[in-house]
């Protein structure tokens, strides 16, 4: 097969292959999204059992085939098991998954991916944060990586960048005082709009460093779901599981 290959990544799914082996969708720092295929990870004294699972961040050794890749090993930094014990939270951990396949492509370096995801699901296990929050921040910020996100700093109508007050989904952002009286949208207070800003422009290693009142939570849900929504053109199966979690039988 010739020389093997090392990139470092995260597994967003697997998949079961034939009896034994199994077919990964893994995001690459090096490479984006990927197809990998392991052969026996079924098998119960297979060395991959645990590795070749949706949540594990690690290293591969691959052989790089015409279309996909043979995984030869895999070396793991985090299983993130935390996100198994509580059932909540694991569909938070797979919607990001989901998310991260969305917007993920092949052979594009990923390293801000992978870095935003790595760091989102870091967040999910620390029980200081709420997963609502952790969720908010995460979609904004996954925008802002591949520049579809709304104009946080001034009006989307009349330029203006002082006295913003209101976010207007199909505007694509924020409206001034003047204009949101004139047509509308979901009122953002002082505390959201810097919320909102700043999860836009801080620096990675800052990005869960905070908490917000409730009030502002509501708004940034409100403000978020509004636009993935109207923007996002795919259903999240975590996201339907949640909700009917949510609604009980």
């Amino acid at each position: 097969m010739g020389q093997t290959i090392l990139l470092n990544g995260i597994v967003l799914s697997a998949m079961p292959i034939g009896d034994y082996d199994k077919r990964l969708v893994v995001l690459t720092r090096e490479r984006g999204k990927i197809t990998v295929f392991v052969r026996g990870a079924r098998r119960p004294n297979s060395s991959f059992v645990a590795a070749a699972n949706p949540f594990v961040c690690g290293e591969l050794e691959l052989f790089e085939g015409k279309s996909a890749y043979n995984a030869c090993k895999i070396s793991v930094k985090n299983y993130f098991r935390e996100l198994a014990e509580d059932i909540g939270t694991a569909y938070y951990g797979f919607y990001f998954l989901e998310l991260a396949d969305y917007y993920a492509v092949e052979n594009i370096e990923s390293k801000d991916m992978c870095n935003l995801l790595y760091t989102s699901l870091r967040a999910l296990t620390k029980p200081a944060f709420l997963n609502r929050l952790v969720r908010r921040i995460c979609e904004l910020r996954m925008l802002v990586l591949f520049g579809e996100y709304p104009n946080l700093f001034e009006c989307v109508s009349c330029g203006k960048k002082e006295a913003l007050t209101h976010f207007h989904a199909g505007r694509r952002g924020m409206l001034c005082a003047g204009c949101g009286a004139l047509i509308g949208g979901i009122p953002v207070n002082a505390s959201a709009l810097y919320t909102l800003q700043f999860i836009a422009t801080a620096p990675l290693e800052k990005l869960y460093s905070f908490q917000v009142s409730e009030d502002v939570l509501v708004t940034l849900e409100r403000v978020m779901g509004e636009y993935m929504e109207r923007y996002i053109d795919r259903k999240f199966h975590a996201l339907e599981l949640m909700e009917m979690s949510w609604s009980g039988p």
